[in-house]
Order: C-alpha cells, then sequence, then structure tokens
C-alpha cells in the first residue's frame, strides 16, 4: 500500500510528493532563503498588532508616542522590502523550474525513438510541455513555502491571541477548527475535479492538434461540425470538472469566512464584556481583533497554496511520465555521449577515410540480416527473417502490396525502429557498434507526405547540414528544378516555409534538395516524384540517375515509371523478400509483381489523362 502524509488534513501519496520533490530540489539554497523571507515577513506582520497595542497604551499613559510610531514605519519599510525580494526571487525560480522542465521534455521528445513518440497524440505531448509546467511553476516553488509560512502566521496568530486573553482564543480557535474540518473533507474533491479537467485539457490539445494538422481532409469530408463536437466533448468536459472544482471552492469559501466573521462579532461581543468587567484592557480587546480580522491571510494562504499544490502535484506526475519514454541509444562506441542537440557528426563534411565508417569498400553498403521487426512489444512482426543487401551503387525500387513491411524497411535502416531478431550493418560494420549520428550522417531521406519544417525556405534546405555553403544551396536547387521559383519570391530563401506559399510538389522537391545537399552514401526515398508533373519528374529521375553513379538510391515505388527506372527491384510480401531482378525478369518471373505492374499502370494512366503529352 502507498505511504501517505498529510498536509492540513489532507492525505498526499509521499511518492507523489517525491515526484514534484524532484523538480524542487536543485534549488533548495534558493527556496531555503525564500522560506526564512517569508518567514521574517510574517514575524514583521504578527508584531504589527503588538506595536498597535503599545501605540494605544502610550496613548492612554500619556507617554511620548515616538518609539511606537517609528517601530511601526521600521516595520512597514523593513516588510515592504523583504516581500519584494521574496517575490522575485520565488517568481524568478518558478520560471527557472519551469524552463528546466521544459527542456528536458523537449529534449526527451527529439531524442526518443519514433514509435515511443509516434504512439500518442502530439497534441497531449505538447500541453505538457506549455499547460501542465505552468501548473508546476507555483507547486514546486512558492506553494511549499506558502504552506509552511500560512502554519507558522497560524500558529503564530494563535499564540499571540493567547499572550493576550484566553477566553477569546477559545472561540477563536473553534472558528479555525471548523475552517480545518471542513477543507480537509472539500480538498480531496476539489483536487480530483482540477485534475480531471486538466486530463481534459490535454486530450483537446491532441485532437485540436491532428484536426488543424488535416484541415483540407477535415473540410473536404464536410466533417467540420462532426469534428468540432468532438473536440469541444473534451473542452466541456474540462469545464464541468473546473465548475465542480469552483462550487466545491465557492462552499469551502462562503463557510469559512462566515465562521471567521462569526467568531469576530463573538470577540467583540465578549471582549466588551470583558473590557467592562475589567478582566480586559481596550488597547488588548484592539489587537486581539486585528489579529482576529488578520486570520484569513493564513488560512487563505494555506488553502490556495494546497489546491496549488495538489494540482502541481498532478501535473509533475505527468511530466515525469515523460521519462518513460523509451529513448534512442546515445552511446558511441569510443564512450563518448551525444547528451544534447548541439551541431553533430551530421553536420559536418563525412570523412570517407573513417575506417568505422567505410568498412568494406567492396561490399555492400547496407546489408540486413534475419531481421525480425515489430512496432511494439507483442505486436505481429511487420518484418521477419528479412535478408536483404544494398549494393553500393545503383537504384533499388521495393515494391508490394500495403503492409508488405517496405515502410519497416527504411524504418530500420534509419534507425527508427529497432530488430527484435538479426542485425544490420553500414558499411560492414554493425549498427550496435555506431551511434545514430553516424548512422544517419550517412543517408540521405525524404518522406512521402512531406512534412513541412517550422521556419524558412532556407532553414528547410539547410536542416541536416546547416554549415552548407552557397554554392551547395544553388546546385542541389538547379538539380530538383527550384531555382527560378525561389528567384521569385520576394524574400527568396528567407521566405517562411508554408503551404500557401509552395505547393504540395514543390514542398517535395525542397525535402529531396535536403536530402541531396551532402552527397549521402544511401538515398532513401518514399516515393520523392509522387506530387511531381510529368516534365519535373523526368527531371528528378535524371537527378537519380546521376546520384546512383556514386552511391546507392533506395526507393519506395508508387509510379510506375519508378519501378522501371531501377537496376534492381524487389518485391515484398507478408514481411519477407519474395523476389528480386530486373523488371522484365520479374515480369516473366513472379504472378505479384505483374498484378502490381498492372495496378500501377492503371493508376499512372488515371492520374495523367488527359494532361499527358509525348
Amino acid at each position: 500500500m502507498e505511504q501517505s502524509c498529510s498536509i492540513k488534513g489532507m492525505s498526499v501519496p509521499k511518492s507523489r510528493l517525491h515526484v514534484l520533490w524532484s523538480f524542487a530540489r536543485p534549488h533548495r539554497g534558493k527556496l531555503a532563503i525564500g522560506l526564512i523571507l517569508a518567514l521574517v515577513a510574517s514575524a514583521l506582520g504578527l508584531a504589527t498588532p503588538m506595536v498597535t497595542k503599545w501605540v494605544l497604551d502610550s496613548l492612554t499613559a500619556g507617554t511620548s508616542l515616538t518609539g511606537p510610531i517609528v517601530a511601526l514605519l521600521g516595520l512597514l519599510v523593513v516588510g515592504v522590502c523583504i516581500a519584494r525580494r521574496e517575490w522575485v526571487l520565488l517568481g524568478t525560480l518558478g520560471e527557472r523550474v519551469v524552463l528546466e522542465a521544459r527542456e528536458s521534455m523537449v529534449r526527451k521528445f527529439l531524442r526518443a525513438t519514433v514509435p515511443a513518440v509516434t504512439g500518442r497524440p502530439s497534441g497531449e505531448l505538447v500541453t505538457r510541455v506549455t499547460s501542465d509546467t505552468v501548473l508546476l511553476r507555483e507547486a514546486a516553488t512558492s506553494s511549499v513555502i506558502g504552506l509552511i509560512n500560512g502554519s507558522v502566521m497560524l500558529v503564530g496568530t494563535l499564540v499571540l491571541m493567547s499572550v493576550l486573553d484566553l477566553v477569546l482564543l477559545g472561540v477563536t480557535v473553534a472558528a479555525v477548527l471548523v475552517v480545518i474540518v471542513l477543507f480537509a473533507l472539500l480538498m480531496p474533491a476539489i483536487s480530483k475535479a482540477q485534475e480531471r479537467a486538466q486530463e481534459h485539457v490535454g486530450r483537446l490539445g491532441g485532437v485540436l492538434e491532428g484536426a488543424l494538422r488535416a484541415i483540407r481532409t477535415v473540410k473536404a469530408g464536410r466533417a467540420e461540425n462532426r469534428q468540432a463536437e468532438r473536440i469541444l466533448a473534451d473542452a466541456r468536459s474540462s469545464a464541468e470538472y473546473g465548475v465542480r472544482a469552483v462550487k466545491a471552492e465557492a462552499t469551502a469559501w462562503t463557510i469559512a469566512w462566515a465562521g471567521i466573521q462569526l467568531a469576530i462579532i463573538l470577540i467583540l461581543g465578549i471582549g466588551a464584556w470583558r473590557v467592562g468587567a475589567g478582566a480586559l484592557e481596550v488597547s488588548s480587546l484592539i489587537a486581539f481583533l486585528l489579529y482576529a480580522f488578520g486570520l484569513m491571510e493564513p488560512i487563505t494562504e494555506l488553502s490556495e497554496n494546497l489546491t496549488a499544490l495538489q494540482s502541481g502535484i498532478a501535473a509533475a506526475a505527468r511530466i515525469r511520465e515523460v521519462d518513460a519514454l523509451e529513448l534512442e541509444p546515445t552511446e558511441a562506441p569510443a564512450g563518448r555521449r551525444v547528451d544534447t542537440l548541439e551541431p553533430g557528426p551530421a553536420e559536418a563534411p563525412v570523412d570517407r577515410r573513417d575506417p568505422r565508417a567505410a568498412g568494406q569498400l567492396d561490399g555492400p553498403v547496407l546489408e540486413l540480416r534475419g531481421v525480425t521487426a515489430a512496432y511494439a512489444p507483442g505486436a505481429r512482426p511487420a518484418v521477419r527473417g528479412l535478408d536483404l543487401e544494398i549494393p553500393r551503387r545503383g537504384h533499388i525500387a521495393l515494391v508490394g502490396p500495403s503492409g508488405a513491411g517496405k515502410t519497416t524497411v527504411l524504418s530500420l535502416i534509419l534507425g527508427f525502429l529497432e530488430p527484435q531478431e538479426g542485425e544490420l550493418r553500414l558499411n560492414g560494420v554493425p549498427y550496435r557498434e555506431l551511434s545514430r549520428e553516424q548512422i544517419r550522417a550517412r543517408l540521405g531521406y525524404v518522406e512521402q507526405d512531406t512534412p513541412v519544417v517550422p521556419g524558412t525556405i532556407g532553414e528547410n534546405l539547410l536542416f541536416a547540414h546547416p554549415r552548407a555553403g552557397a554554392d551547395e544551396l544553388a546546385r542541389v536547387l538547379d538539380e530538383v528544378r527550384l531555382s527560378e521559383k525561389i528567384e521569385a519570391l520576394g524574400e527568396g530563401l528567407d521566405t517562411p516555409l508554408s503551404s500557401a506559399v509552395v505547393s504540395g510538389g514543390e514542398r517535395q522537391r525542397i525535402a529531396l534538395a535536403r536530402a541531396l545537399l551532402r552527397t549521402p552514401d544511401v538515398l532513401l526515398l518514399d516515393e520523392a516524384t509522387a506530387q511531381l508533373d510529368g516534365i519535373t519528374e523526368a527531371a528528378i529521375h535524371a537527378c537519380i540517375r546521376d546520384r546512383t553513379r556514386t552511391g546507392a538510391v533506395v526507393t519506395i515505388a508508387h509510379r510506375l515509371s519508378t519501378v522501371i527506372d531501377a537496376d534492381t527491384i524487389i518485391v515484398m510480401e507478408a514481411g519477407r523478400v519474395r523476389a528480386r531482378g530486373g523488371h522484365e525478369e520479374l515480369l516473366a518471373s513472379d504472378e505479384l509483381y505483374r498484378e502490381l505492374v498492372a495496378a500501377l499502370r492503371i493508376a499512372e494512366t488515371t492520374a495523367k489523362v488527359p494532361a499527358q503529352h509525348p
């Protein structure tokens, strides 16, 4: 059973408090200073009613008021200075905690394996970086200090009240006990409601992000209202739980306020009676009333910080779930760790004399030996016992029906997916002896549905090789026939890349130019010509043929022109290599290939009519 500790009548799991403390622990020195400042400020506040009593006693006795007035002014000035310093310290510390949490999550997201990231809605992950960290800020810094300070203020106020009058103290303690019991009963419901509200905010972010990314599909499917209702269902649920929390808080505060006000009325009545009986001085009654009026401050501080602490604990737990994401290996062969996202080997010219990278110069550039891989533990393997060799030069086309394992092959080569059995080799060197940076430094990759990386066209082109020169950029832009398009834009390469500026085909050519910028050993294309017109496609095929003279090109083929253009065609079925050979050879020997070619010919003819020209 999970152990718990009590905070003002509320049970909080120790393990969850430990998660929250893990964010605050690196800053415990500054937290200690903030606590000391808060306690000093509280002590000054507690001293004010006593100095006020001194003023009244001096007035009654006819002695000088200079001392007590100076004391009051001193308390004011020192209190203001300390309060400002505490505010700045804790505010700055809170922002630092948020920044560190965001840095940690962002780096983990980008270092995590592809299945680990794509297996969750991206909008939900974004919510953890944006929304949850804001809740964490108060809980990890000022909330804990506020709870301690509020408790000290409450106890200090009651102690000083006992010095003034024990009878009136009894009335006050009864009211405080009612308030504490009330909050102890209502706080779990408030915390649960707030936690559920935040969960629905995360879901809302995930669905909304996906809908906006597929906005054309949403509109084409006339699904605006249906999708809006699906998104707003989480918004309504969040609002519903938020309202529940507000109602519970309103109930607690209303009863607490009424209880304190009733206590003040009783203190005033009983105090006046005791003054009339000569059992209490007027100055003591006034000082006691000042403490009673100020009693709401520590109670308010305790309840608000406890609420913030509960929300922050839940947020901290969600943030710490990111630690469970499976990360890609960051160990290089020599033991050098790649712990940051700073420019690495992939951004510098590749030294082809490196024996670890060059390996067997006469052998295949890539090998898959008996590889079996699945996208999740216990899932059916996407490829099974796969043996495949990619020659150092030439064009390899992967064809096969949907689910044959073509995309899985590229994912394995790029290190997005780890094999369960077998091994991969790059230039004769096993993948396990190379870091992901060393592997990907020698690969170029173009996705079929080319995503827009936020930034300018130039930044997208330089995405993998930011140190490439202007001459290199000009060369690849000519190769993919984008030079005139870029020159026609008012800002040229500095033009922000968006679907409003470039078409889908132009975006695909930008991705191809990015992959070609530094000549890779292997160029991986998930049908890079799928969205191109016939003339541009022919030019791109010529560019690819030029590359096959110096390196390998592996294409997932969805168009007949790509299949026919390949030097070697590999037919895949059910995660295995079914056949391999040239186009005419496979047409004569493999029935599945004939069916695939017939389907590709029909699809291509349909796509080109009536715009096909000789």
